[in-house]
């Protein structure tokens, strides 16, 4: 997403500066009114641009928020699994404990 954002706004400012060149050289008007065509323009652009750089910031806020979230909630999920599988675990070595002390009595029975 970044990447694409990166890539967008190398081809504004790109097409931007292609332009201002193009303009400039076929510009039937005054330097004064030209200059002040590219200034706009230019500073139409850095808005645009400002504007783009913004919505870029806010999404990559929210997608960082929303896998966090789910980062979140998939550890609470794997912790809970874990521990009733560890309960589960403990349940069976404390019968095979038990199973054990009685095998080792009965041998000492004998």
């Amino acid at each position: 997403m970044a990447k694409n954002n990166g890539t967008l706004l190398l081809a504004l400012l790109t097409g931007a500066i292609i332009g201002t060149g193009i303009g400039v050289l076929y510009a039937p008007e005054k330097g004064t009114k030209t200059r002040k065509k590219i200034k706009d323009k230019a500073l139409d652009t850095k808005d645009n641009i400002s504007e783009k750089i913004s919505h870029a910031k806010e999404d990559l806020s929210e997608t960082i928020k929303r896998k966090k979230e789910d980062f979140e909630h998939k550890l609470e999920d794997t912790v809970t699994h874990m521990s009733y599988k560890a309960d589960e675990i403990l349940s069976t070595l404390e019968r095979k404990l038990e199973d054990l002390r009685k095998k080792n009595l009965e041998l000492q029975k004998k």
